[in-house]
């Protein structure tokens, strides 16, 4: 593991994607907790989708915390020189640390995580909302996604005016995705590629209640990683091939 930790990285990736994903582990005084671990997905310019990274952040999602992640990911060689667009699930902590390592790379902000959003801000009977918004991102071209938007917030403001504004203050990063090639716009609004992969953690960790402690739960996210990016490795995205 830590030779895995310390390698040398390339820097051949056009998108980054970052998200941190809770995990019960208990401590050495007996108290299950819920430990956050940072995780950073690239997918390179020939389509080869790799697990680059992972820490344990004692101090959560914080600005500092990703901080230090991204800054190590950096000293090893992820300078972010092809980088098109990095992919957030829109946390305030991951948003204040981008621009102190990447500020020259565009962002682009998870449209499931923004769904969930304005799913929180609206009574469930109201469903048609996230339904409408969710055709922004599916819209043809950038400015058609910008006429969505105009034509959800005229329908919703005046009864759901906080889920108009948690897409309004964001617009720019939602479609940031646009500004790349078409076909690569399913792969890069969403985060879902580490969701995805940390469904699998949990899948072999279900009959555990938390992991016993901290160095076995390191493990199994070892392992798992390991396993998906060698899986990965033959398998890259056919639509990357022509559309770099």
């Amino acid at each position: 593991m830590g030779r895995f930790h310390r390698r040398k990285l390339s820097d051949d990736y056009l998108y980054l994607f970052l998200d941190g994903v809770g995990l019960k582990v208990r401590d050495t005084g007996g108290t299950v907790r819920r430990r956050v671990i940072l995780v950073a997905c690239g997918i390179t310019r020939k389509g080869r989708r790799e697990l680059i990274g992972y820490q344990f952040a004692y101090n959560g999602e914080s600005e500092a915390s990703w901080v230090e992640f991204l800054q190590g990911l950096f000293l090893r060689g992820l300078e972010g020189k092809n980088l098109r667009l990095i992919v957030s699930d829109g946390g305030k902590g991951l948003g204040a640390a981008l621009p102190l390592v990447f500020p020259r790379v565009a962002v682009q902000l998870c449209w499931a995580h923004k769904l969930r959003n304005i799913a929180d801000k609206v009574r469930r009977s109201e469903g048609s909302c996230v339904a409408q918004a969710a055709g922004m991102y599916r819209a043809q071209s950038k400015s058609q996604a910008q006429r969505a938007f105009r034509q959800w917030k005229q329908q919703w403001e005046s009864r759901r005016p906080k889920a108009v504004a948690c897409v309004e203050r964001d617009l720019e990063r939602l479609l940031n995705f646009y500004d790349v090639p078409e076909g690569h716009w399913k792969k890069v609004r969403i985060t879902n590629v580490i969701e995805r992969s940390f469904r699998e953690v949990r899948r072999r960790t279900r009959p555990m209640s938390s992991f016993s402690n901290p160095a076995s739960c390191d493990r199994i996210v070892f392992g798992v990683i390991s396993h998906l990016n060698r899986s990965w490795e033959k398998k890259p995205f056919k639509e990357f091939r022509h559309n770099t």
